[in-house]
């Protein structure tokens, strides 16, 4: 037990310290291209509904 308590009270692991750090990159990264397909989902649906509108006024053909 005082194992234990000598590496708690010795500071951080710097194992811990790097795969935290690991951890927060990728958590970020993942954020940005969370966003970046939001955004990119957004342009398709605006598109699609133009589309839509645009093919509801037109006129029916003749037949």
């Amino acid at each position: 037990m005082a194992k234990a308590l000598l590496g708690h009270v010795g500071g951080p692991d710097p194992r811990m310290v790097s795969e935290m750090r690991r951890l927060q990159q990728r958590i970020r990264d993942l954020e940005a291209e969370l966003t970046r397909l939001q955004a990119q989902n957004a342009e398709l649906t605006g598109n699609r509904d133009e589309e839509f509108t645009r093919l509801q006024d037109r006129e029916p053909a003749l037949t």
